[in-house]
């Protein structure tokens, strides 16, 4: 299917560029023209969508793990490819299949084109490393010793592949094919071995080189609560409930007593962010998919859990204590991104004055009308400085005058399947309709909702 343009919101056709690589369609402060909030949605949504699909290393079909607008890249990564941050942007990609901005034969291709990789590339007991060579699929260590399988990468890839082969297994011959691939991937994840022997705790990474030597146990909570479902969901390697239970919960361990601030209790105690919980990516990456709305086990309230931790987020935003420039109910959000210092995984308590625009664009599911205030002040008041071809720079402050034209896969594709899920409920739906997920839950004692 061919489209003449690639973007229709109502009489604005001219305000945007149907090639993102170009500088046209970006914010004008200049213009009168005021989007509502469905368009200014579908253009957040749109641009972030082709980090994803104009933006993809053109060997693999992978998400690259950084883009920089300048070219210049430092480590001459470029080419290098991130698994969990690719699955991070599937459901973006199926997305705009319904939204009509890609035929949904051409998304068949750029996923079979994937997986051909992805079945080719080095994988540890059917487990990916973080980062790959996009040109040669080779593992690029992501540290010294960590030069193997990462555990919770390859959940964070799994979780998006799954919902792509929910949404094709019942297609046409291609697309069934397609999905059959997907699901060989994905039994051929050996969750188990991730246990060292029936430890009953998660390793996050295993090396052909070091072993176990990274001896990182998967103890919540954090980001990491999609791997334990997924290992408990694999029909052919799934895991001890225990290991749930007795590892991730750290035999009840997990339950905060007294933790929340600004009248935002918190279930659960956050590693090492105990008062005020984690940066916000915390609340994002495992509920890409796994939908949040009704899950409960006898730990939390997972909704409730991550409405909170945002809610706390931004109300230390407001507050304000450092006195950085710009902060306010229309600009929040303290998350892991790019920052003054290179990296820096901000959040209450670890505040550099740099706001991280995944942090509340992503949270748009739990904070719809907070969240459009911080969009829309982006786009309309800040711009081209925050806005570029593949959607919200990465960081930005005012406070000390940063406004990097950066990406990261891992902010991009939050963003861009949160707002979808916010819209449609499409990734949550995909997932949660997937038999193994629905049996996996159960195992663990959730209760849970399908959309």
């Amino acid at each position: 299917m061919k489209f003449s343009f690639c973007i229709l919101l109502g009489s604005i056709l001219t305000f945007f560029s149907c090639d993102p690589t170009k500088k046209e369609g970006m914010p004008d402060s200049s213009s009168s023209l005021k989007l509502t909030d469905e368009q200014l949605l579908d253009t957040v949504q749109y641009y972030t969508f082709q980090y994803f699909w104009k933006g993809a290393e053109p060997n693999s079909g992978m998400a690259p793990e950084r883009i920089h607008m300048d070219g210049i890249y430092p480590d001459n990564d470029a080419h290098i490819v991130t698994t969990g941050g690719t699955g991070m942007g599937l459901v973006g990609i199926l997305g705009a299949i319904e939204r009509g901005w890609i035929s949904r034969n051409d998304a068949l291709k750029r996923f079979e084109k994937m997986v051909s990789f992805l079945e080719k590339a080095d994988r540890y007991h059917g487990i990916w490393p973080h980062w790959l060579d996009g040109k040669t699929g080779k593992v690029k260590p992501f540290s010294q010793k960590d030069d193997g399988a990462d555990l919770v990468e390859s959940a964070f890839l799994m979780q998006g592949l799954l919902a792509v082969r929910e949404y094709f297994k019942e297609g046409n011959e291609a697309e069934k094919a397609l999905a059959a691939r997907i699901d060989r991937l994905w039994k051929e994840m050996d969750w188990t071995w991730h246990t060292q022997g029936d430890k009953k705790v998660l390793y996050w990474h295993w090396s052909p080189n070091f072993g176990w030597e990274m001896n990182f146990p998967l103890e919540g909570y954090n980001e990491c609560l999609i791997t334990y479902v997924l290992a408990a969901s694999s029909p052919s390697h799934t895991i001890d409930p225990q290991a749930y239970h007795q590892g991730w919960a750290r035999s009840g361990g997990i339950k905060a007593a007294q933790a929340g601030g600004f009248g935002f209790p918190l279930q659960l105690k956050h590693n090492g962010a105990e008062e005020l919980g984690g940066p916000l990516f915390w609340a994002h990456y495992s509920y890409l998919s796994l939908n949040p709305k009704g899950l409960k086990d006898q730990y939390a309230d997972y909704w409730e859990e991550n409405r909170n931790q945002t809610l706390i987020n931004r109300a230390w935003c407001i507050n304000n204590s450092g006195n950085f420039k710009g902060y306010g109910e229309d600009l929040w959000g303290l998350t892991a991104s790019y920052s003054i210092n290179f990296y820096n995984a901000h959040r209450p308590g670890n505040d550099t004055g740099v706001i991280s625009p995944t942090a509340a664009v992503s949270s748009i599911v739990y904070t719809p009308e907070e969240s459009m205030k911080v969009i829309r002040n982006l786009y309309e008041n800040y711009g081209k400085k925050v806005f570029g071809p593949y959607g919200f720079y990465d960081a930005m402050s005012p406070q000390h005058n940063f406004y990097p034209q950066q990406y990261l896969a891992i902010d991009q594709g939050p963003m861009v399947t949160m707002i979808e899920n916010y819209r449609s409920g499409l990734g949550w739906k995909l997932f949660m309709k997937a038999p193994e997920v629905q049996e996996g839950l159960r195992k663990l004692g959730f209760s849970f909702q399908i959309p």
